[in-house]
């Protein structure tokens, strides 16, 4: 499978930037979640990169293979990427089966692929397949109804997915009666059927030979040197249904072929457009928010199954969503974009462990990172921090930061980049931006109301910021700060604490089935190593570390 490089990929109408100058690699049999807030040009994203949306400038390339180029005048169709979609609405055909909803796409799909003779290969199967008399009893045992007798139907989906063959095949098996002979008589037509299965695809292999038509073991069409023979080409009727047969196993859908999708579950409904998907074997598979419209359990399951099946197809996914925990739960590498800008990019842990700046920490976590404002006084080792209305503590820094020296290099940093947008206004072509980045948010809440980091105008330069995780809070500690239970809400697995400190109000997590009673004085203390320190002008990480109550 590629991977997938973007170079400077801007996309704009007029003044409004959806995705502003993009670039990031995306690892070939990676899972990728394109993550943000709704509007934030996630869903751009993802149409460029698949052919459905045209850059107005960068680079694109999939593989080896530049797919667009706003420099070269490239701009492969989305027909020609080799990618699979699948979207919030399923879109399949109601008048069809499932099985013709799969094979809808792949009758009309015409590619390079090699030459081959199906039914030198299908008698091959046959030949191995009807050799394993125990399994084919088996296999028939399975499909016996409540009268003794055997289901065909589903007999053939047994022998098809036991065996991994067509339902010619299938049918051409359970037609030799095993269900209804002896075990010595299942072998000696099994011994018979197989030789002559064999010697019919002989018969077919020097038939093709004296045509000038070799093909190899393989059952693919070699030329003179041996070499495989590559064509445009459409699939025949047997390639066609072992396809359909093989993403159906992957998907647990093999018994739905004749029904309809007014048949079929929501669930069961995502799997049919998700083997839809497959079947045309796609280089990269893009996903625009495909379980939206399930039920939070059925959500649920089908999140373990998509990354169940990314691992059994080996393919590239790229995943549109704005939940962040199913960005945490399936990708290899979130992809967190605001106001068309890239945030980080990075595994789910270590986005969540080590956000690089306010937005990053406030968007990634459920129930959301308690933010406290402080302000800081070096310390030797440590930063002493003032903070809650007076409150005293000491951050340790797992990496030595001196806090004066991060201020300065801070102010050099925002000047260089106030420069270089000033350069950039001056250059050909410059486009202004109309939805102008702003600067990072953060809520800290109070009981009367949260305090909004987008509503403050002048941030002093030497204010920080504590991201402190629920879970790092421990509550009824044995010192500490006194705080006083504010709200409760258990889930058997564990309890949200909302605790007021002061007109503070912070967030913990208690693990097991404890419950607190609203208005009860407790102690809680910080633990853990990372708990994060952000600078409030810039918004960036300082460092990680851990907070000491003085």
């Amino acid at each position: 499978m590629p991977k997938i490089i973007l170079t400077n990929v801007t996309k704009r109408w007029g003044g409004f930037f959806g995705v502003d100058d993009l670039s990031m690699e995306l690892e070939d049999n990676g899972f990728v979640t394109l993550l943000g807030p709704s509007g934030c040009g996630k869903t751009t994203t993802l149409r460029m990169i698949a052919g459905l949306e045209t850059p107005t400038s960068g680079k694109i390339q999939i593989g080896d293979r530049v797919v667009f180029d706003s420099e070269e005048g490239i701009n492969i169709s989305a027909a020609n990427r080799h990618v699979g979609f699948l979207f919030q609405n399923y879109a399949l055909w109601p008048h069809m089966t499932v099985y013709k909803n799969i094979t809808f796409g792949l009758q009309e799909l015409r590619e390079e692929m090699p030459l081959i003779n199906s039914e030198y290969l299908r008698l091959l199967s046959l030949s191995r397949a009807v050799t394993n008399v125990i399994d084919i009893k088996k296999f028939l045992g399975y499909a016996v109804d409540k009268k003794g007798k055997v289901d065909k139907d589903k007999a053939y989906l047994f022998l098809i997915d036991g065996f991994k063959v067509s339902m010619s095949a299938a049918k051409e098996l359970f037609s030799l009666g095993f269900d209804e002979k002896t075990d010595e008589e299942c072998k000696s037509i099994a011994e018979s059927k197989s030789k002559e299965y064999l010697e019919k695809a002989e018969a077919i292999k020097k038939a093709e030979e004296s045509k000038g038509r070799p093909f190899n073991e393989n059952g693919e069409y070699v030329d003179e040197k041996g070499e495989v023979i590559v064509k445009k080409r459409k699939l025949d009727k047997e390639e066609i249904d072992l396809r359909v047969r093989h993403v159906a196993r992957i998907v647990h859908i093999g018994e739905f072929m004749d029904r309809y999708p007014s048949e079929l579950s929501g669930g069961q409904q995502q799997r049919v457009a998700i083997a839809r998907t497959l079947a045309p074997g796609p280089k990269v598979i893009f996903m625009d928010e495909p379980l939206s419209n399930l039920d939070a359990k059925l959500r649920l399951e089908m999140r373990s199954e998509l990354k169940r099946l990314h691992l059994e197809t080996g393919s590239t996914f790229v995943y549109v969503t704005h939940d962040q925990q199913e960005a945490m739960t399936l990708a290899t590498r979130i992809c967190l974009i605001n106001n068309g800008v890239l945030q980080q990019y990075e595994p789910p842990l270590d986005v969540y462990k080590r956000p690089s700046n306010l937005f990053v920490a406030d968007f990634i976590g459920s129930p959301s990172i308690n933010f406290v404002e402080c302000r800081p006084t070096q310390q030797g080792e440590g930063i002493a921090l003032d903070l809650l209305d007076g409150k005293k503590c000491v951050f340790t820094p797992n990496h030595k930061v001196n806090i004066d020296e991060f201020f300065a290099s801070r102010n050099k940093e925002m000047e260089e980049e106030e420069r270089a947008k000033e350069e950039k206004k001056s250059q050909r072509g410059y486009v202004e931006k109309e939805n102008a980045d702003r600067r990072f948010n953060y809520h800290i809440h109070k009981v009367d109301g949260d305090i909004e980091a987008e509503e403050e105008h002048d941030v002093p330069d030497d204010t920080l910021i504590l991201g402190i995780r629920p879970e790092f809070i421990k509550i009824g500690a044995k010192q500490g700060y006194e705080a006083e239970i504010y709200s409760t809400l258990p889930t058997g697995m564990e309890t949200t604490v909302k605790m007021l400190i002061g007109d503070y109000v912070l967030t913990g997590v208690s693990f097991g089935g404890v419950d607190y009673k609203m208005g009860a004085k407790t102690n809680i203390a910080f633990e853990g190593k990372e708990i994060l320190l952000f600078d409030r002008k810039s918004g960036r990480l300082i460092a990680d570390g851990k907070l000491t109550i003085e």
